[in-house]
């Protein structure tokens, strides 16, 4: 297994309307690498943001779609999802600011 930097941990934000309405209650969705594990997650979220402490992580991990393109078959790669929720007195994330 790789040693996964801070910065490599966080993929990119999701933008959906239920990730939206998560915001409400201070939970944001991140993908993730696949070999991320909580505790790097929360790592990673407190450094790359300032100001954020969390209180907890959720994730969930997706296994490729099996994809055909005439006789031959293969798979998208597989994904992993964290839910992040923040603390009452931390910080939004100002990336998801004005979506």
């Amino acid at each position: 297994m790789a040693d996964l930097k801070y910065y490599d941990v966080i993929l990119k934000p999701v933008i959906t309307e239920k990730s939206m309405n998560a915001m409400a209650d201070k939970k944001y969705t991140f993908l993730v690498h696949p070999d991320a594990t909580k505790s790097q997650v929360k790592e990673a979220v407190e450094k790359m943001f300032a100001g954020t402490k969390v209180a907890s992580v959720n994730t969930m991990n997706y296994d490729g779609k099996t994809k055909r393109r005439g006789m031959t078959f293969g798979k998208t790669a597989k994904t992993k999802k964290a839910i992040v929720k923040l603390t009452a007195e931390s910080a939004d994330i100002e990336i998801f600011e004005g979506l």
